[in-house]
């Protein structure tokens, strides 16, 4: 079935406002007492309870049908995930909300270089200027927090590691979409996360449990906005959409995440988030332009329904 970019573009802007919340959720969660790694875990732990047995139930036959490759797929996608939350979840401890978010949505400049390098994507002029653009805009939201001490250092590289995690999970989340359902990727792309995650919180000696009950809320708030409803429709666009344009919009989030921390926790938008998320929309809208992501309604001809 063909679909329109209008659509395209409005399930993309849902996708966004949803993973927008993330930051304040976290920070909710973390102000009720649940450490970064937990915090991570929870996340996975409940969208895997919800969306592993509806797969089951669904695509049973299609998982069986999973080949040793797509299942090695599969878990590098997986831990690439698992380890973009840990990373990106730890940076908010140190860093502000928009400086987190800015950095970890650096992922399309790591997206570009590998797409061009291991799957063979070479970009256009207009995707070119469209990541330069944003790219910028993304450093000048985060110019104000630069000289604000060591942990906001630590903060932002460990941002920055989660933005390489970020790509290397939609780069092969890209070649998957492209044969496989999206009730069968996510699935077990979360399961595969959480088992990740856990594994990490266990070693690094953080109990699971003892937290208040409203921590384990807003984890669960976590896992069904800007993970199953976030991160799974950014998943359904990797069929119709170039990896490098779904990571290009992504850098928008910092401006949904800096506007909700302003109303929500009372953190200032400074000249730098104003300006700068300017830019990162007119990065946006250049690489939009270029049409490099649609795919022919043939191609999607015979493969598995998302």
């Amino acid at each position: 079935m063909a679909i329109s970019r209008t659509r395209l573009l409005l399930s993309l802007f849902m996708g966004i406002v949803a993973v927008s919340f993330a930051s304040i959720l976290i920070r909710f969660a973390q102000g009720a007492g649940m450490p970064s790694l937990a915090i991570a875990a929870w996340r996975l732990i409940f969208a895997s309870t919800i969306l592993l047995p509806y797969a089951w139930a669904t695509r049973r036959d299609e998982i069986r049908d999973l080949s040793g490759r797509e299942w090695a797929l599969l878990a590098a996608s997986g831990l690439f995930l698992g380890l973009h939350f840990a990373t990106w979840i730890a940076s908010l401890g140190y860093t502000s909300v928009a400086s987190s978010a800015v950095l970890v949505s650096m992922g399309p400049v790591f997206v570009g270089l590998g797409s061009w390098l291991f799957l063979q994507e070479r970009p256009g002029a207009l995707l070119v200027a469209g990541i330069v653009l944003a790219a910028a805009g993304s450093i000048v939201i985060s110019w104000g927090d630069l000289d604000q001490g060591r942990d906001q250092v630590v903060g932002d590289l460990l941002a920055l590691a989660g933005a390489i995690f970020v790509a290397g999970y939609l780069m092969i989340g890209y070649r998957l979409r492209a044969r496989r359902s999206l009730t069968t990727y996510v699935a077990l792309v979360y399961g595969v996360a959480m088992v990740a995650l856990v594994s990490i919180v266990l070693l690094a000696g953080q109990p699971m449990f003892g937290y208040r009950l409203d921590a384990y809320g807003w984890v669960l708030a976590l896992a069904i906005g800007p993970q199953i409803v976030g991160h799974s429709t950014l998943n359904w666009a990797l069929r119709y959409l170039s990896v490098t344009f779904v990571a290009i919009v992504t850098l928008a989030e910092p401006i949904g995440s800096g506007i909700l921390a302003y109303l929500l926790l009372g953190e200032s938008i400074g000249w730098s988030t104003a300006i700068g998320g300017a830019m990162v929309l007119a990065g946006i809208y250049v690489a939009s332009r270029a049409k490099i992501g649609s795919k022919a309604a043939a191609t999607n001809t015979g493969q598995a329904a998302a």
